[in-house]
């Protein structure tokens, strides 16, 4: 039979008759029963909110203007709560693009449990909340009060779980682009910062995937060294493209972990040194040049004959030391222009990695100085976690960009993908 009505519409219809119907023999059950529709109302109204701004349209409105796709019905799924496992209905969509993923309702998991205290105190530690703060959200809702032990059996259970996040395998991971930077971060009771590595990347699926976080004492060749060496043992391939700053040790290290991958040196950083070497009367000029000449470029080729010659423009107006500096590893800067060109501007900085690591300065600014390494690193991944791994869908590939990166990966990096192949 064809539901006519949302499922919200059905719980809401048996909220009523149960209320209806009054308190029977048994008040304990009726009392439970009720809760498990309150609970079902609830989650059941978020998600089909949720439906409707993903859709750009309610129920029954017609937008011609606005076609994401259609509606197609509902999918059950199981949420295991307080009042013990309920049956949610997620909504399905055709003639989409991409299919809708609910925030409630993480992609894969087939039974999502739910346990109030534990998802509060491990948010709010992330989001950089003090153990005060912390106490004071669980008694405002009403989860009663929290005591040290509960807080430091659910601090536990983050970091076991951090542990096992660095110890997973990745040989089922095919990763179209790598990107590695670093935070420093105040990590122990005395003693200056040091540097948290990180590593993420996006699959050859468009999915975005964060690979590694781990301490490296000054950023060095070593250290760099050392990520690049537990990536490979874990099992993870050889990368096609590598996004990275300029640091001398982490180039080495690139290179001497994946000598056959491309390396992207990140556009950002290098106009940041750039402008550094010029008068302040100077950087808006050359900075329009810069993008122009990336933005405006065909292929990697054109874009190196283009920033060349705004490196002998630069020379002959006697700014030598800002030459120098564009034209140092200028092939590494034009690389990202052999891939697809919808992704060419995603891929050609770390930008979307140093704002995920922008966030964690942020929530680290109330904690000051962390008890030791494993607290730092164990909130560090929480973050990226949350808004690496979690904060997009990734990006699309059309199929016949996906056609070109596979013959990028198995004819070689030196053919520039042709411009009809991927025109959005």
């Amino acid at each position: 039979m064809r539901r006519t009505v949302p499922p919200s519409a059905e719980i809401e219809e048996q909220i009523d008759r149960l209320l209806a119907v009054g308190v029977n023999e048994n008040p304990r059950e009726s009392l439970s029963e009720l809760a498990k529709l309150g609970a079902r109302l609830i989650i059941q109204r978020a998600v089909e909110d949720e439906f409707d701004a993903w859709l750009g349209r309610a129920r029954y409105e017609r937008r011609p203007d606005y076609q994401r796709g259609l509606r197609n019905g509902f999918r059950p799924r199981r949420v295991q709560t307080a009042e013990g496992e309920l049956s949610v209905d997620v909504p399905q969509v055709r003639e989409a693009a991409e299919p809708f993923v609910s925030r409630l309702f993480p992609r894969g998991t087939k039974l999502l449990r739910t346990e109030p205290l534990k998802a509060m105190v491990i948010g709010a530690f992330v989001r950089g909340l003090s153990m005060r703060d912390v106490e004071s959200l669980c008694e405002q809702a009403g989860l009663g009060k929290l005591s040290k032990s509960t807080a430091s059996r659910i601090c536990s259970e983050l970091r076991e779980r951090f542990e096992a996040f660095g110890r997973r395998d990745l040989y089922d991971i095919h990763l179209a682009a790598l990107f590695v930077d670093a935070v420093f971060l105040s990590v122990r009771r005395d003693g200056p910062k040091e540097g948290v590595l990180v590593a993420w990347g996006f699959t050859d699926q468009g999915e975005r995937v964060l690979l590694s976080v781990m301490l490296g004492m000054r950023e060095s060749h070593e250290d760099w060294l050392a990520l690049g060496r537990d990536l490979i043992a874990r099992g993870l391939g050889a990368p096609m493209l590598i996004v990275a700053d300029g640091a001398p040790g982490l180039i080495k290290a690139v290179e001497q972990c994946w000598p056959a991958s491309d390396r992207q040196h990140c556009a950002v950083h290098r106009l940041r040194n750039l402008l550094a070497k010029l008068p302040e009367r100077e950087r808006e000029r050359v900075r329009r040049a810069y993008w122009q000449a990336l933005d405006e470029a065909i292929n990697d080729h054109d874009a190196k004959h283009r920033l060349q010659a705004l490196v002998d423009e630069l020379d002959k107006a006697g700014y030598t030391a800002a030459a120098r500096c564009l034209a140092d590893d200028l092939d590494a800067l034009v690389v990202h222009l052999r891939y697809p060109t919808r992704h060419r501007r995603r891929w050609r900085s770390t930008n979307l990695l140093e704002r995920s690591l922008g966030e964690v300065k942020r929530r680290t600014k109330v904690i000051g100085r962390f008890p030791g390494e494993t607290s730092c690193l164990t909130l560090v991944w929480a973050v990226l976690d949350l808004y690496i791994t979690h904060a997009t869908n990734g990006i699309k590939f059309t199929q016949l960009e996906r056609q070109s990166l596979k013959r990028m990966r198995y004819a070689g990096h030196d053919h520039t993908v042709p411009e009809e192949v991927t025109a959005a």
